[in-house]
C-alpha cells in the first residue's frame, strides 16, 4: 500500500489489497479519520465518504470464489 497525501485525487489499488479500508496503514495519525471499508470489488471504484479519496481498482474484477 502507498502512502496517502490529501493532494491524491485518486489511488489505484489491486484485488490483493482487497478488502480495502481507508485509512490505509500509510496514513499519518493527525490526517486520520474513522475505518471505513471501501466496497471498490463492486464497480471498480468506490469513494471513501469521509476524505473523499476515490480508489480505483487495477486490473480485473475479482471472481466469486463458489
Amino acid at each position: 500500500m502507498q502512502t496517502i497525501h490529501a493532494t491524491q485525487h485518486h489511488i489505484e489499488v489491486t484485488a490483493a489489497e482487497l478488502p480495502l479500508h481507508c485509512p490505509t496503514p500509510g496514513t499519518s495519525l493527525w490526517n486520520s479519520h474513522p475505518k471505513v471499508y471501501i466496497p471498490v470489488d463492486k464497480l471498480g471504484e468506490a469513494r471513501c465518504p469521509y476524505c473523499s479519496t476515490l480508489y480505483r481498482l487495477k486490473g480485473e474484477l475479482p471472481r466469486g470464489h463458489h
